[in-house]
């Protein structure tokens, strides 16, 4: 295994981290399927390869993936950082969701029981809350820093505006500061090198990285006759949009590179993730121990230069105003002088 610290802060995690949004059972059978026995068999194979960060989340099935995955890390948890998320309905109450300062207590007090934990190593605000002052949101999550519940905090699905304003907030304030920002990052879904990237960088974010396989149609293990099977997990889970045309397409170029390797498509994928140096850590999640296994080995995978100009330029955005006209603009003689 290979490890890095989490943005600016000096946790160590490892770069592969094992996501446990499959445990337990409930409304979504194509996410929601894995046993106690199995998950157990997941846990200890992750642990036995050296992943010691660990993802999950209160709405994931209910809160039935923090009680499987609590139990199931046991006398290993002093071993391990263990990441969870708020922010979704978990209630009928109008009060059961969001950002505010009452659900972010309630359900961290919630999360520590399902968890059987005393402490949260990172906590992260699921997605944004329009209806909660972005103030009263950080200054709960600063409280909860200290008192001693939560050790470091992070947000997830934030646009890079909403972060930014957060991370000037709490350095202000002298507030407990975002490590982490944990999205949607994969070879065919680069949105967040438009802006997101950029402030993370520049501000010491650390990117933790969910869906790295699109929902795993990286792994390549769907075609176009058997992409609407009802058993598969896309079929009831196509959450995350692209051209999935477009999709097979460049899935042409990741097979020929993986055969060049001996890998899987899944590998290389994941490999050309772990290469950027924003990226913290990578989510794996699964449901199969040579699904994990396979997954596992990507951080043994070293891409050549070559390779990862190839996927860059294989599924690189667009850029979008007004980065196209800063880089249409740019000093040429500034710019040779500068090396750039």
């Amino acid at each position: 295994m290979i490890y890095s610290r989490l943005g600016h802060s000096g946790l160590i995690v490892s770069k592969l981290a094992f996501g446990a949004m499959t445990f337990g059972s409930g409304n979504f059978p194509t996410v929601y399927k894995v046993g106690r026995d199995e998950a157990q068999q997941l846990v200890d194979r992750a642990l036995d390869a050296g992943v010691n960060f660990f993802d999950t989340a209160d709405a994931y099935a209910d809160g039935q993936s923090e009680e499987m995955l609590g139990r199931l890390l046991g006398a290993r948890r002093k071993e391990t950082i263990v990441a969870t998320k708020a922010g979704n309905r978990m209630g009928p109450g109008v009060t059961q969701a969001g950002l505010s300062r009452k659900h972010l207590f309630d359900a961290c007090e919630a999360s520590l029981a399902r968890l059987n934990t005393d402490y949260i190593d990172l906590y992260i605000v699921h997605k944004t809350d329009p209806f909660t002052p972005l103030e009263e949101t950080l200054e709960a999550l600063n409280d909860l820093v200290r008192s001693g519940k939560v050790r470091y905090i992070g947000y997830s699905n934030w646009p890079a505006w909403m972060a930014a304003q957060a991370v000037q907030l709490q350095r202000e304030r002298g507030w407990a500061a975002f490590v982490n920002g944990q999205m949607y990052y994969s070879l065919i879904g680069r949105d967040l090198e438009h802006e997101t990237i950029p402030f993370m960088e520049a501000n010491g974010v650390g990117l933790t990285v969910w869906s790295p396989l699109a929902g795993g149609f990286l792994s390549g293990k769907y075609t176009r006759d058997n992409l609407s099977d009802p058993n598969n997990r896309l079929s009831g889970f196509d959450f995350l949009p692209h051209d999935k045309e477009w999709g097979f397409s460049a899935l042409e170029t990741v097979r020929d590179i993986a055969g060049r390797y001996g890998a899987s498509p899944a590998q290389v994928s994941l490999a050309w993730l772990l290469a950027k140096p924003v990226v913290s850590s990578v989510l794996i999640g699964s449901s199969r121990l040579s699904q994990l296994d396979d997954n596992l080995a990507a951080a043994e995978l070293k891409l050549d230069a070559e390779d990862l100009a190839r996927l860059d330029a294989l599924t690189r955005p667009a850029p979008l105003y007004p980065n196209w006209f800063a880089e249409a603009t740019l000093d040429p003689i500034a710019a040779k002088a500068l090396g750039r």
